[in-house]
């Protein structure tokens, strides 16, 4: 241990109240030993330190911030080096806000389109997400703090996501959801790891012997901290012997209780504790430093705008162009429509909620460049609500421009944090809107902004498309120069765009929706699996078009990788994202048709021609083969491919590689629909098992038990307690009314933080407030013993208070 002078000095009570939180998102302090508290704070895309009130879900507003893109922003960019100036310029904020971890940046795979946190996740491809997240953590890391990689592991879905329970192959959790994480440790070498709510094969995931300590800290030698989620903790002493460190936020001691208590029975050994405190130690130390010394306490505000304008700038991807429509001639007549051009749709909801230090507005920008913008039209509402009257504005607008700008997309309450999407498409009022301006005016550029993917049956309506997905505070700015070709777009999305939500793999296993989520597709998500299937989709992984050319010549493959060469073939300077793909030719075990395995971003001035190399490593050819439990190499001839996206492959060769000679994994005969690259819907259940290895879990609730601490108040419904099946009814009821009357976001906020929230939440995410002895009383009330419950909970409150009243008095004595 680095610390074992110090943890020696400690008292039992002592080790145990590190374990944690102090508050809401500070860590625990012992002053006599000079251990100083850290403080957490979310920021995958910008800092949020609340100066009032905490809370977990964006509603309190926090110190101003630089609001970059979000990371399925930056994701379009396929720029590392982007990412890692991204995450010095995050790090330098989080110093000057004295913050010592930053919770983030976010990695889990967009498993499905509809999962309502993809805005915060970079991609559907592992080998992508954790090059950039290595990056992201580099650069953030480089001010002396720490980045927190999340969410681990296998959390796809944010419908239940305290009590799903994800329900995977070996294989596919390896090769799929965890290979990103595993380049963020070792690459990006992060301190710490946030553990997910969710539970993964029957554990919950901080909970899990095998995904903590097998995996993560002897395969991948991490030994960092791990801290829950915020109330993401199940059984803490459970989660201490994984090597949880820090649970979140505080408990007002109860866990630590718990912990002390099953040391002193002999449960577990001291020791377990000893090595968690020794490594959240080293954290607090280690973050702690640049606060010894003199810090910057503020930062360069324009400085830091304009990267964010930059960052923006090479993540926007231009999806259709014809005619050359754009860039916009000069003096062109413009007509702006559309309700993001007023008030921009820029970041995501929940807790990556950022408070900009300034934001860009398209309008005011709008009048500073060389068109003729002859006004603007609102066009639509934004929630969604027909308004006949701002479409014939609208229109009348278009009627009189050469070309309309139309800002379309997704509103705020759409994608957020705990709730998942219901469906694909943008809101019907937009897209009767587009239909009404085509009528009058052909002549239509979109811009698009959301944080997902989503259909576009409308698109034949529109001439251009520029994506900007969520890009942050500079991001108006940023469109207007792609507009008008002041920056030349070379963005390319890092997630497929299915032409209806029907195509997508995971289709009908998507939430789930009681107990568990099957994973049945699995390895086939994304781009892996309308490749192998050959299912048309509206446009591909890796795809961005741009004002220039590109010519790709001159493909050598060698043991180390491909080297080839890219022209500039147009009339202005561009960059270009090369892609490399492989294929293994033999068909022994399943696989994708096709998995990207390298990437590099190329800058050319017109006619300049470049050599690129793009490297092989360790994971070029690998799989995980489940009979030696290891990473295996089939030896076999294997494709390496060169393209502009996953389905434009324009070189290609191939190499012949030695393999490891490990024993085929699988009985083919037994697993006919992943050999022939079929999608969830097609896969029974007895083939899932066997790709399992075991039977499935029943995935509905069992109705006839009692509801317990993992059970969720959406279970009130078949409560027997009749308190609990009104305040059910009363839940559903405040629900639709918020929404009927327009009040989305708090009509959301109780789906998210009440409906879905298992009771044990109730204690974990109350700072002690509610304690479990009272959570008993309440489960008696649920369960059909009101009065015996009623009584418990006021009998376990008083004596909560005067313990709290008890430690007080000591506290003031010792004063």
């Amino acid at each position: 241990m680095k610390h074992k002078q110090i943890i020696d000095k400690m008292t039992l009570e002592e080790k145990a109240s590190l374990m944690s939180g102090k508050d809401f998102w500070q860590s625990e302090n012992i002053d006599r030993l000079g251990i100083k508290n850290m403080f957490l704070a979310d920021g995958p895309h910008g800092i949020r330190k609340q100066a009032k009130a905490a809370d977990h879900l964006g509603l309190n507003e926090s110190i101003p911030a630089t609001c970059f893109p979000t990371a399925a922003t930056i994701a379009n960019s396929w720029n590392t080096k982007l990412g890692e100036e991204i995450g010095q310029y995050l790090g330098e904020e989080a110093v000057a806000q004295e913050v010592n971890v930053l919770l983030g940046p976010g990695i889990n795979m967009k498993r499905d389109p509809l999962c309502g946190r993809n805005f915060e996740y970079f991609s559907e491809d592992p080998y992508h997400a954790g090059k950039l997240s290595a990056s992201y953590i580099k650069g953030i890391q480089s001010k002396g703090i720490s980045a927190c990689v999340k969410h681990f592991a296998a959390n796809n879905q944010e419908e239940r996501r305290m009590t799903i329970d994800t329900i995977i192959d070996e294989r596919t959790l390896r090769e799929i959801y965890l290979t990103a994480f595993e380049i963020a440790i070792q690459e990006g070498e992060t301190k710490t790891v946030m553990s997910s709510y969710n539970r993964l094969n029957g554990e919950y995931t901080n909970e899990s012997i095998h995904l903590m300590r097998e995996i993560l800290r002897k395969e991948w030698g991490y030994d960092g901290v791990v801290v829950t989620d915020w109330g993401g903790s199940n059984d803490r002493v459970a989660g201490l012997v994984a090597g949880n460190e820090l649970e979140m936020p505080t408990t007002d001691g109860e866990t630590d209780k718990e912990i002390i208590k099953t040391i002193q029975e002999g449960k577990i050994s001291e020791g377990v504790l000893d090595e968690c405190v020794d490594r959240l130690l080293e954290l607090i130390f280690t973050t702690g430093k640049v606060f010894e010394q003199a810090y910057n306490t503020t930062f360069d505000i324009e400085k830091h705008h304009q990267k964010a304008q930059q960052a923006a700038e090479e993540s926007l991807v231009l999806l259709k162009n014809e005619a050359n429509i754009l860039p916009l001639k000069e003096n062109v007549k413009v007509a702006t429509i559309g309700d993001f051009a007023q008030t921009p749709r820029y970041q995501g909801a929940g807790s990556s909620v950022v408070n900009p230090t300034k934001l860009d507005n398209t309008l005011e920008l709008l009048e500073q460049l060389p068109i003729n913008h002859i006004g603007y039209a609102q066009g639509f509402d934004r929630y969604g609500k027909q308004k006949k009257q701002l479409v014939n504005e609208a229109c009348d607008l278009a009627s009189k421009a050469d070309v309309i700008l139309l800002y379309i997309g997704l509103d705020e309450v759409t994608e957020a944090e705990g709730l998942d999407r219901s469906h694909m498409q943008i809101p019907k009022n937009q897209v009767e809107l587009l239909e009404a301006i085509h009528e009058v005016n052909p002549n239509i550029v979109a811009i698009l902004s959301c944080g997902a993917a989503v259909e576009m049956p409308w698109i034949n309506k529109v001439k251009g498309l520029v994506h900007a997905y969520l890009s942050g505070q500079a991001g108006a700015k940023a469109i207007l120069n792609v507009l008008t070709g002041a920056v030349n777009p070379s963005g390319k999305l890092a997630e497929t765009y299915p032409i209806s939500y029907e195509d997508t793999p995971a289709f009908e296993h998507f939430p789930g929706k009681e107990v568990s989520v099957e994973y049945r597709e699995g390895l086939l998500i994304g781009y892996r699996y309308y490749d192998t299937a050959q299912v048309n989709v509206r446009f591909p992984f890796g795809y961005g078009l741009s004002y220039t050319t590109f010519r790709y010549d001159n493909l050598q493959i060698s043991d180390e990788g491909a080297t080839f060469t890219i022209t500039n073939t147009g009339d202005v300077a561009g960059a270009e994202v090369a892609q490399l793909y492989v294929h293994c030719q033999s068909d022994a075990i399943f696989r994708p048709t096709k998995e990207l395995k390298g990437f590099k971003k190329v800058y050319l001035n017109p006619g300049e021609t470049k050599e690129v190399t793009v490297p092989f490593d360790d994971k070029t050819f690998r799989y995980f083969n489940v009979k030696t439990n290891k990473w295996e190499v089939e030896e076999a001839n294997y494709t390496i491919m060169i393209g502009t996206s996953s389905a434009d492959v324009i070189l290609e060769d191939f190499l012949h590689v030695t393999g490891t000679d490990a024993p085929l994994p699988y009985d083919k005969d037994a697993l006919p629909s992943y050999y022939a690259g079929k999608r969830a819907k097609d896969i029974e259940q007895a083939e899932f098992e066997n790709l399992l290895g075991r039977q499935v879990p029943v995935s509905t609730w069992d109705r006839t038990k009692p509801l317990g601490y993992n059970d969720t108040i959406a279970q009130c419904q078949y409560a027997k307690g009749w308190i609990a099946r009104f305040a059910f009814h009363l839940i559903r009821f405040s629900h639709r009314f918020l929404q009927k009357i327009g009040k989305r976001e708090t009509a959301n906020l109780i789906m998210m933080s009440v409906y879905h929230m298992p009771f044990r939440g109730i204690a974990r995410m109350t700072g002690g407030v509610i304690n479990m002895p009272m959570l008993d009383g309440l489960l008696m009330m649920v369960n059909g013993q009101f009065f015996k419950g009623l009584r418990h909970f006021l009998k376990e409150q008083r004596k909560l208070r005067k313990e709290s009243k008890e430690i007080v008095a000591t506290v003031a004595e010792e004063r």
